[in-house]
């Protein structure tokens, strides 16, 4: 085997340009598929990173109108047959399997009567939470401290805000200890979050601005206060919303359903229901129908490798013509057909897998310059640079076995007295 390789680099490099151009069509093949699969494998990446965000796998589950749009109690009033939850509903969510942690809460978005001094904070969102809020979506303390007990039990009107929120009302300063209004009330900044894992979506359109908006309060900011003092800002007690953190992404979509039903079991309304984001189930759709588009592109891409393919069996052919009296020769010295068999099955082969190797090489590179031009993502799947290699080496063995074939039926008598 290692002197069939031998002699088919060798045949290969004696014929450079003849080879280089046979194996064209392998490499234009293999390099397209790979950066085909590369950028709609990073494309994917960025579509389910855009649409769960951070990563830090929070669900949100939110009440919801005829199930389409969520519930804006700022707008609507206060829903019939929703009644508010409790400590207990919490430790039911708690329950649920692959539920790491959950947290109550209500919201208003895009408010502008925060203040410090007179800087307003304008579309921010204002969360009322509960003690668990702050690790369930997935904060860590930037600067001073998270809610504690006492301020809950002594009904304290402090507030821990987000980066942006600190950066639009502070600027410089150092936010922790200084007094914010809210609705003219009074409130002490406590603490600075950030989202453990940084993340900037891609905004393409009005609706995903207003959909990070809206789910996170991070474009604008986002000031969060203890839900007990909720009612002294917004003057009554309202239903609230959920957030679980699940274990992983992929339990993401059941821990969000589990969640619904839990706290649809209080509700009465047939208009208003709680609803979960089901994220995952959305990225699934797009990267469906991104393989659908792959699949496409790379029978498309294929067409180069059949195109190879038949250059390899041409070019095999032509190399068992002008090598006809070396077979001879082999054959009149006692070689079997299996061993000329194999030689020219090797040749075919390695060439081929040469090609594949380039391609591939080519296609890494081509998909890094699509994403700089494009400025699209990329992400490089070894499965594929692995089954491109292999598929190139099968070519050669599937499109080499007719040449190979010939040459090892070839009469030695025959062979020995051709010119």
């Amino acid at each position: 085997m290692l002197e069939n390789i031998r002699l088919s680099f060798q045949g290969i490099w004696s014929h450079k340009l003849r080879s280089l151009l046979t194996m064209l069509g392998i490499i234009i093949g293999i390099a397209a598929i790979i950066a085909i699969v590369s950028t709609i494998k990073g494309t994917n990446e960025q579509i389910k990173k855009n649409l769960i965000g951070s990563g830090t796998n929070t669900v949100s589950v939110r009440l919801s109108e005829s199930g389409d749009y969520d519930y804006e109690v700022e707008y609507n009033g206060l829903p019939k047959g929703v009644p508010t939850l409790s400590s207990d509903t919490r430790d039911q969510l708690n329950d649920i399997e692959h539920v790491k942690d959950a947290s109550l809460y209500v919201r208003r978005n895009a408010v502008d009567y925060i203040y410090y001094n007179s800087t307003a904070l304008q579309g921010a969102q204002l969360v009322g939470a509960d003690s668990h809020y702050i690790n369930t979506s997935g904060y860590i303390m930037a600067q001073g401290r998270g809610f504690l007990e006492s301020d809950y039990t002594q009904y304290r009107k402090v507030a821990v805000i987000d980066k942006t929120a600190a950066n639009s009302l502070f600027g410089e300063e150092n936010p922790v200890g200084k007094t914010i209004d809210i609705k003219k009330e009074p409130f002490i900044v406590i603490g600075v979050v950030e989202e453990a894992s940084q993340f900037e979506p891609v905004i393409n359109s009005q609706e995903e601005y207003y959909k990070y908006a809206y789910d996170s309060g991070s474009l604008s900011g986002c000031v969060i206060i203890p839900d007990v003092v909720w009612n002294i800002v917004l003057m009554y007690d309202e239903p609230q919303n959920a957030k679980v953190l699940a274990d992983s992404t992929d339990s993401m979509s059941a821990v969000g359903k589990a969640a619904a039903d839990l706290l649809n079991e209080t509700v009465t309304s047939k208009d208003v229901k709680y609803r979960a984001q089901d994220i995952t189930e959305q990225a699934e759709q797009n990267e469906q129908l991104s393989a659908t588009t792959n699949k496409q592109l790379i029978w498309i891409a294929s067409i180069s490798l059949l195109v190879g393919g038949i250059g390899v069996m041409n070019i095999m052919l032509v190399s068992v013509t002008e090598r006809t009296r070396e077979i001879g020769l082999k054959k009149a010295i006692g070689a079997r057909k299996n061993r000329i068999l194999s030689q020219f099955l090797t040749e075919a082969a390695v060439l081929t897998s040469l090609g594949g190797l380039i391609g591939t090489i080519s296609g890494i590179i081509l998909a890094e310059v699509i994403a700089k031009l494009m400025k699209v993502p990329v992400a490089i799947s070894i499965p594929s640079v692995v089954i491109a290699i292999l598929f190139s080496m099968a070519i050669g063995i599937v499109f080499g076995f007719v040449p190979a074939i010939k040459a090892a039926n070839l009469d030695p008598i025959v062979a020995l007295r051709h010119e």
